[in-house]
């Protein structure tokens, strides 16, 4: 009889500015449950097992905060990574600019050739006048836009090794 194999652990990153709904996407996932109060994080760490082509694996999911305090703690998390997954709102246009501009040179810097997913949240949001109105100064993304700073992405950053692109609320 074949012995048992340990579970894999993978090691998954998120990153992106602070309240762009990293922690929201991630409790989502490990508790089916939506946040309803916005707590920003510092660091946190979330757990689930999955299988993958009937192999279990450990996705160690954590979580970091997007604020500039702390551009100096947040790398020290990088270590051992095996994704990222960098998310920003699709509500907010500073949010998305700071992909190009903020994220993905900190992560070349940081964690070269680390494999990257591309998420954009809030997408329930993007079309709902209510929230628009009541946060003036948001300015949606397009999906279009996306795809544009994409294909400069793959023209320009050789280096960035962008896996997946997903949009979710």
């Amino acid at each position: 009889m074949a012995a048992a194999t340990a579970p894999r652990f993978i090691k998954c990153v998120t990153v992106g500015d602070g309240a762009v709904g990293k922690t929201c996407m991630l409790i989502c996932y490990t508790s089916n449950k939506f946040p309803t109060d916005y707590i920003p994080t510092v660091f946190d760490n979330f757990s689930a097992n999955v299988v993958v082509e009937g192999i279990t694996v450990n996705l160690g999911l954590w979580d970091t905060a997007g604020q500039e305090d702390y551009n100096r703690l947040r790398p020290l998390s990088y270590r051992g990574a095996d994704v990222f997954v960098l998310a920003f709102s699709l509500v907010s246009r500073a949010s998305y600019e700071n992909v190009l501009k903020k994220w993905i040179p900190e992560l070349q810097h940081f964690a070269p050739g680390i494999p990257l997913v591309l998420v954009g949240t809030k997408l329930d949001l993007r079309e709902d006048r209510h929230y628009m109105a009541d946060h003036p100064g948001l300015v949606p993304v397009t999906t279009e836009q996306v795809q544009i700073s994409l294909h400069y992405v793959y023209r320009v950053q050789h280096a960035l090794i962008l896996k997946l692109l997903v949009f979710c609320s």
